[in-house]
């Protein structure tokens, strides 16, 4: 059983494909590197990890949940947060609440200071959900198993349907 007790200063943060430091394959413009607390300390039921954005940056596309929740906890640096159709502006402790729903949660968090924006983040860990990206009109769907990575995972357009009997 791991130990219920991780500090900070002990995650260690990799970027896209498990590299070190910033993400490769990223568009310009991102910065994802995070570092698991989750498994690490026993989580079952919530997600957690810490999120590291570099100036400039934006950790991810802006987007919403249809079935997980998310929050986040602002621990060091500056930035803004995009919600909806409104902007915030982010500093050391502020929480922010991410429920589910459709584009009037659409959330992206950007680092606009001068030094890493530094988070905390935690979600519910449901075994599937739809995530859509209002900017870019797509969409992912997964469902996964309790313990292993997500065995369906789709990324597609909202644009593209198809007829429930086609190809049958």
């Amino acid at each position: 059983m791991p130990s219920p007790i991780l500090n900070l200063d002990e995650v260690r943060l990799r970027g896209l494909d498990a590299s070190e430091g910033s993400s490769p394959g990223a568009p310009a413009g991102y910065d994802v590197r995070w570092g698991d607390i989750a498994t690490r300390i026993g989580a079952r039921k919530l997600g957690y990890n810490l999120t590291v954005v570099a100036p400039g940056k934006r950790n991810c596309p802006f987007h919403n949940h249809r079935g997980i929740e998310e929050m986040f906890l602002i621990l060091e640096g500056h930035g803004e947060l995009r919600y909806g159709e409104a902007r915030h502006p982010l500093r050391p402790g502020d929480v922010i609440a991410c429920p589910p729903g459709d584009a009037n949660t659409a959330h992206q968090i950007i680092n606009t200071g001068k030094t890493e924006l530094r988070y905390l983040a935690v979600s519910t860990k449901d075994p599937m959900d739809i995530c859509e990206y209002p900017d870019s009109g797509k969409f992912s769907a997964y469902a996964r198993s309790e313990d292993e990575p997500p065995h369906f995972r789709h990324i597609g357009r909202l644009d593209e349907t198809h007829d429930y009997w086609e190809g049958e």
